[in-house]
């Protein structure tokens, strides 16, 4: 029996759904208990083209005939109470439409947990937890700023750490909070950003192909356990940014797609509606209630499991018309033109929403165009994210790194053309995960030369990533190289880090933290051209560049110097702004991380003789495939 005198929804909700402005529907719609002892649940469903909508599940044996839900007015939603439903009942909405006769079962589109695929049921389920991470949440505006040091930690959780005693089995949320802390906490990242954990029915997409967007995939625990993961993290001083997927979703017959009989959460049109390249349907954002509910999902993670932060997927798919699609595969914009209008206007909108109510957090874009002012404010035009990935750096830089060294002279401007842009955006620098996959090989594996030139090589490469301007990303297994690339179902080679080789790239990137954070001219200014400053970027013959990193409140300098050849350059000369004594401060070619030994005994004081355009310079030994730090201890 279904009651109709509990509701949950105020003409004021309907009418925000409705409009598309409602950023907390999941407190509404989706599947509630009432009474406090757990017993009666309130369903609510949006599927305005249905004749029908009954819920079914175990409280009723799966019957769906006995428990119609109640159109709620014009709105498009049905709704009902259930006084025999209870917690942990697994259940599922039968569909009716009005149209052709169509019948279908659906999962809850705001279900807050999902049996574990490939089953498909949504269950009931709260999300009482008892956090203990206000120090955090009181203070995660000195840790997520655009002046702090942010240095991510990229994960997918399924095959960061797996238990081999038990077949290669998955570890749950609660049993990797303490491994994946210690070994963030031990390596000096800041955060750790998730691939998509979101409810997933295809594990080999990775997470982007999402069905449940309120619910943490049951794959690894209950919405409580990855609650405790990130309340763990958080006490530990980490951060957690989740992958969050709003430009596509999958057509399984149980999701989103054609849900009440119509495309209702996509374009009817395949021109519009659908990916060509992920097989998977695009999101209506013309429409006012997929624009609440996707605003809600990203409210929703932020307010309920305390993330820090959205690295939103795919957004240069969401901008274009035209994204992997051939002449004829699209549909102009009313204007004539290949610009997402409607999507623009959400992603807009989302960024107004994420930050007027989390001043703190930041939502990052995964965008590989020159779409202008993506990090920059709304009201003068941007979209609003707080951060952009660097696309063009990343594959700039491994195509530059890709040659053997005898050849890099002739690809120098891949170093230096970045710095041309450096500052129209505020840069994530990302060697992601998906540069480890598709036969790609991993990053020690994409180096040139024999092992200990490959080694040089990697290690050269993240310290030339942390002397940049920019935030900084990194995929789990190239902070202590992983030679083979990522394979999702299987755990890292963590006996690797045995090995010497391996125990000199995770002691460089350690060291390379734990620089970049206590130092402020390597990250203060990360967004600014006041914090970067060429000396020379013009040695195309040495294959050497130099620069400097300024901080924001200090008169400390930072100077780079990195070759980019295995050849030691002995007395190389480099401007510095003053003299006095410039501290070797890391040196990837030391014995410590596996180098030669090559390098400058810690130090060197500059010498009164005017190069690169300053007053003094220092008289180098430059080190093989290395990235060498100086601070300068005389700063005027």
């Amino acid at each position: 029996m279904v009651s109709y005198d509990v509701t949950l929804l105020t003409d004021d909700d309907l009418h925000l759904f409705n409009e598309g402005m409602h950023c907390r529907i999941y407190q509404k719609l989706g599947a509630h208990t009432i009474n406090e002892n757990g017993l009666g649940v309130y369903f609510a469903v949006w599927a305005p083209n249905a004749e029908r909508v009954c819920v079914c599940g175990d409280f009723n044996f799966w019957d769906k005939s006995n428990r119609p839900l109640k159109a709620r007015g014009n709105s498009g939603i049905w709704e009902g109470f259930v006084p025999d439903a209870r917690e942990g009942h697994k259940y599922k909405y039968q569909v009716s439409s009005r149209f052709e006769g169509y019948v279908i079962d659906k999962a809850d589109p705001i279900a807050f947990y999902n049996e574990t695929p490939p089953q498909t049921a949504s269950i009931v389920r709260g999300l009482n937890y008892d956090w203990r991470d206000q120090d955090w949440m009181q203070k995660r505006h000195t840790r997520n700023s655009a002046a702090s040091p942010i240095s991510i930690y990229e994960v997918h959780l399924g095959s960061w750490q797996r238990a081999p005693e038990a077949t290669n089995f998955l570890l749950g949320y609660r049993e990797l909070a303490s491994k994946l802390a210690d070994h963030a906490e031990r390596m000096g990242f800041t955060h750790v950003e998730f691939l998509p954990i979101m409810e997933h029915p295809y594990y080999p997409s990775w997470g982007y192909q999402i069905t449940g967007y309120f619910a943490p995939t049951s794959r690894y625990g209950t919405p409580q356990d990855f609650m405790y993961l990130v309340d763990y993290l958080h006490q530990r001083g980490i951060g957690v940014i989740l992958d969050w997927v709003p430009s596509h979703f999958p057509n399984d017959g149980h999701g989103l797609g054609f849900f009440d009989g119509t495309h209702l959460y996509e374009h009817a049109d395949p021109r519009q509606g659908f990916h060509p390249e992920w097989k998977s349907f695009v999101f209506n954002y013309a429409r006012h209630e997929v624009r609440s509910f996707l605003l809600s999902s990203a409210i929703f993670w932020l307010d309920q499991y305390h993330a820090d932060g959205l690295r939103v997927d795919g957004v240069a798919s969401m901008l274009y018309l035209d994204y992997a699609r051939a002449p004829g595969e699209w549909i102009p914009n009313r204007y004539g033109g290949k610009e997402n209008i409607e999507a623009i206007d959400f992603l807009r909108q989302l960024n107004i929403q994420v930050y007027g109510n989390y001043p703190d957090v930041q939502t990052v874009a995964e965008e590989s165009t020159s779409w202008a002012m993506v990090s920059r404010p709304t009201e003068v035009g941007g979209l609003g994210f707080g951060m952009k990935w660097d696309m063009g750096w990343m594959h700039d830089t491994l195509e530059y790194f890709s040659h053997d060294p005898i050849y890099r002279s002739y690809h120098h401007g891949q170093l230096t053309f970045r710095m041309i842009y450096a500052f129209t955006e505020n840069f994530v620098l990302p060697l992601s995960h998906d540069e480890v996959v598709h036969l790609k090989g991993s990053l020690l594996r994409k180096m040139p030369g024999d092992n200990w030139q490959k080694f040089a090589n990697l290690r050269l490469l993240l310290g030339y990533m942390y002397a940049q301007p920019g935030k900084k990303l990194l995929f789990m297994g190239a902070e202590f190289g992983q030679w083979d690339e990522w394979r999702y179902d299987h755990s890292l080679d963590w006996h690797l880090a045995e090995f010497p080789p391996h125990q000199g790239v995770q002691k460089w990137v350690e060291d390379l933290n734990r620089t970049y954070r206590s130092e402020g001219a390597l990250h203060e200014l990360d967004f600014e051209p006041g914090g970067f400053e060429w000396i020379n970027c013009q040695d195309a013959a040495s294959s050497v560049i130099s620069f400097i990193r300024r901080g924001r409140s200090t008169g400390e300098v930072f100077l780079a110097v990195l070759n980019f050849t295995p050849e030691v350059r002995v007395g190389y000369r480099v401007g510095v702004p003053y003299g006095g004594f410039w501290r070797e401060v890391l040196n990837s070619d030391s014995m410590l991380y596996g180098g030669s030994g090559q390098g400058n005994k810690g130090g060197i004081t500059a010498d009164d003789v005017a190069w690169d355009g300053r007053p003094c310079s220092l008289s180098l030994n430059i080190p093989p495939l290395a990235a060498t730090f100086f601070k300068g201890e005389n700063a005027p």
